[in-house]
């Protein structure tokens, strides 16, 4: 049986590993996750992030499980960028109601130098209600990552969405070699990095294990590291498919496993549950926490997919004894948290 002997990251980690993880006993397998969590966190904190489309729709990429791509017909009509004074209100909103992290999304391809003033603006004013911030806009130059830095974003979210092997049966208008370019322009400027995938799209199990494998062997693991379950959108490929055939939907215990495993193999990282959640019961989320995620979003809606509301997350967090994790503790870094 795989035992893990040590909560502290490993940036070696091989394929047949990852693997051996998944293949563990259920029951071992949450233990040790649960155990790699205490090893740095307080398991009944959560943070509290709350995530904005600031330009929705008119994407060009393919991505086949994206309402968004110009590429496919889902009656999602394209918007313009949002002006920053309408994003700093609506992450004022966010504040007030609890979420401590405000994502600002922008369905582009890559960042156009055109609009850094505009996102810098928008960046600024988060910033400046004393939140955390993270901005998700597609490809980065380095001089881009430099300027959204010196702009004040704090975290830049870029996922891999799945493994090496599956990548080309999600999306072909972007190579998994641009992903991880604009993830080291991230990390070269000196912004924490949000990095995760999607499960759900019909992959196999080893596509997890390569999407975390891949996660756990970067130069710096993700500091932010969601998973998503994918949210099956009529007139998407993918959603296409699984709408035809809920057997290539994930199982819920084969969910909560990968959970589990990218708590060990990036034992630092806040593990978010994501897109998705809408649609799990609340067994499924307390299984998913004890098995290490320590972050969700909230507000009723992620980008175009819904959310759970508030006074339903409320009612679960009351339940299962569960606080938001403090400021203070969801910025710095987790060995300072662990060391207190």
């Amino acid at each position: 049986m795989t035992q893990i002997n040590s909560a502290q990251p490993r940036h070696d980690w091989t394929l047949p590993e990852v693997e051996a993880l998944f293949d563990l006993p259920f029951m071992e397998l949450v233990f040790q996750a649960a155990t790699v969590h205490r090893a740095w966190f307080d398991p009944s904190e959560m943070q509290i992030s709350q995530l904005l489309s600031v330009k929705t729709g008119g994407c060009a990429e393919n991505c086949g499980y994206c309402s968004q791509s110009a590429h496919f017909k889902t009656g999602l009509k394209a918007e313009k960028l949002m002006e920053p004074a309408v994003v700093i209100a609506k992450a004022k909103a966010a504040r007030d109601g609890g979420a401590q992290r405000f994502c600002m999304g922008a369905a582009w391809r890559e960042l156009k130098d055109r609009d850094l003033p505009k996102l810098a603006e928008m960046i600024g004013g988060v910033k400046a209600l004393g939140m955390e911030t993270c901005a998700t806009l597609g490809m980065l130059t380095a001089e881009q990552a430099q300027q959204l830095k010196d702009a004040g974003l704090d975290y830049y979210n870029h996922n891999l969405d799945t493994g090496p092997d599956y990548y080309a049966d999600v999306v072909t208008t972007r190579t998994y070699q641009e992903r991880l370019d604009t993830l080291a322009h991230v990390r070269d400027a000196g912004m924490s990095t949000c990095c995760g995938g999607i499960v759900g799209m019909g992959e196999m199990r080893r596509d997890r294990a390569g999407l975390l494998h891949q996660l756990a062997t970067l130069p710096a693991h993700p500091d932010s590291l969601p998973i998503n379950g994918l949210v099956p959108i009529s007139g998407t490929p993918l959603g296409d498919q699984i709408l035809a055939d809920d057997a290539k939907a994930i199982d819920s215990i084969e969910f909560v496993r990968t959970i589990a495993v990218a708590r060990i193999v990036c034992p630092k990282a806040m593990v978010r549950l994501s897109a998705g959640r809408e649609g799990m019961s609340r067994d499924l989320q307390a299984l998913c926490f004890m098995a290490g995620a320590n972050s969700i979003f909230v507000g009723g809606k992620l980008l175009t997919t819904p959310l759970p509301g508030q006074d339903e997350d409320s009612r679960l967090f009351q339940d299962l004894d569960l606080r938001p994790m403090a400021m203070t503790k969801a910025v710095l870094a987790p060995e300072t948290v662990a060391a207190e």
